[in-house]
This record gives structure tokens, C-alpha cells and sequence, in this order.
């Protein structure tokens, strides 16, 4: 096992943050006291995921059953943290709906081998259950105090196959492409024309898009040898993916 460590280069555009530990999704093992509180919420969410919107994989069920929602929103929140809702997180950022959390996720059709990359880490619960459904995941966070809170939070819940870091994820991480799966958390114009570029092929692209930024359409790009396939999976709301092949940050 290699050992854990963050680098954080000090320019202000490339800012990283990283814990790098290879372990296998299947050897993490949450703490008894993180898993204590909560659980029949919790069950009740992955009924309802199962039941009520017809989510069918059972190890993005799992994922969703064994990952501790409510330590991933702040502390005043987590009576409401298994709801059929979204809730904020700081940075006025959101934590998705658990139905798109494990709709997205099933939509990439991972396995215990795939590679995936995720945008707009937020809190770091997309890229936990994630982290429970592939071999190792990349995840990007345009903020660094939230990037650097999701790492510390994944850790602290044994989960060592994933890593954080904080710069523009429209840019994709290319250093560890191509990738299976890429999952973007955050709506924008357009599909990001480098994210297409670090798919495999057969590797499946999941992420919202719209001509404005306060409501989008659920996409599924999948890559072929032909090209690129595009399939429309619903209406959704996210929040606006900023960076250079998404909206301008008008902060």
C-alpha cells in the first residue's frame, strides 16, 4: 500500500490537492460509529431509489445503503439528509438528490475495474458512492476549501481509491485518461469538448446540459469507434458548471 500524501502546487490557477492510496472499492470498511446513526433513513432511501424510481443496479444500491449521506452536509442538515431532495452544502454549492446521485451513477455502468472521473465533487458523496462501484476514482473540485474538506471526509471514512483535486474540470484530467466512465455534477452549455476526448472507448460521459443555467437536460455520450452517441435521459437542475468550456463565473 503506498502511502498517503497531499501536494499542493502553489500556483493560483493549479492549485492540487491530492491523497493517492490504491486499494480495491471493496476492501473499505466504514467506521461502526460513522454507520450508527441514521440507518433506517437510510434504508428507506434505497426502497424508495429502488421502488419508486426504478433504479436497478444493485451495487450503486449498495453503494447508496452503505455510504453515510449525512456526514457529507453540514451538521444542521442531516435530520434531512435522506430526503427526496437536494440540500446546500457551503460555497452555495449543492449535495444532489439521492435519486440523481444513484441515477447518474448508474448510467455510467461501472464495474470493479473501471476508471472513472468525476466533476464538481462538491461535499465528496457523489465520489464516494462512486469509489464503492469502480477501481479508482479522479474527481475534480473548482473549490478548494471544498476540495480540500471532501478529501479529508473520504478518508476519514477508510475509503483510499479515490482522489481530489482542486482546478477547472471542464479541462478533464488527462494524466489518468482515458477513462470508463466521467460523470459531471454541474450543468453547462454544451458537452465539454476535452472530457469526450479522455473517453475510451465504449466509456460513457453522464452530465447536464442547457442552453441556460438553471435548467438542463440529463445526458449520455458514449463513446464508439464511430464516433459519439448522444442520448437524452430527462429534465434536471444543477448548478452552473464554471470553467473554461462551461459558463463564466460572474462572481
Amino acid at each position: 500500500m503506498k502511502a498517503a500524501f497531499v501536494r499542493c502546487d502553489p500556483s493560483p490557477t493549479t492549485l492540487m490537492i491530492e491523497r493517492r492510496v490504491f486499494l480495491n472499492s471493496s476492501t473499505t470498511h466504514f467506521p461502526a460509529a460513522q454507520m450508527s446513526g441514521f440507518r433506517i433513513p437510510r434504508e428507506r432511501m434505497v426502497e424508495r431509489l429502488r421502488d419508486h424510481y426504478g433504479i436497478r443496479d444493485v451495487r450503486v444500491l449498495d453503494a447508496m445503503r452503505e455510504v453515510p449521506r449525512h456526514l457529507f452536509v453540514p451538521d444542521a442538515l442531516q435530520s434531512r439528509a435522506y430526503g427526496d431532495h437536494a440540500l446546500p452544502i457551503d460555497a452555495n454549492q449543492t449535495i444532489s438528490q439521492p435519486y440523481i446521485v444513484a441515477r447518474m451513477t448508474e448510467l455510467l455502468e461501472l464495474n470493479d475495474r473501471s476508471r472513472v472521473l468525476e466533476i464538481g465533487a462538491g461535499s465528496g458523496y457523489q465520489t464516494a458512492i462512486l469509489a464503492r462501484v469502480a477501481a479508482q476514482v479522479y474527481a475534480i473540485e473548482r473549490i478548494g476549501d471544498l476540495a480540500r474538506e471532501a478529501q479529508a471526509r473520504i478518508r476519514r471514512l477508510n475509503i483510499h481509491n479515490a482522489t481530489v483535486k482542486c482546478f477547472d474540470g471542464t479541462l478533464g484530467w488527462s494524466a489518468h485518461a482515458p477513462y470508463d466512465g466521467i460523470l459531471v455534477a454541474a450543468g453547462g452549455p454544451e458537452v465539454p469538448e476535452p472530457l469526450k476526448a479522455q473517453l475510451k472507448i465504449g466509456g460513457k460521459l453522464v452530465l447536464p446540459v442547457g442552453a441556460v443555467r438553471e435548467a438542463q437536460r440529463l445526458v449520455r455520450v458514449v463513446r464508439t469507434e464511430q464516433g459519439f452517441e448522444h442520448e437524452d435521459h430527462g429534465a434536471c437542475a444543477f448548478v452552473p458548471l464554471i470553467g473554461r468550456y462551461g459558463w463564466p463565473n460572474e462572481q
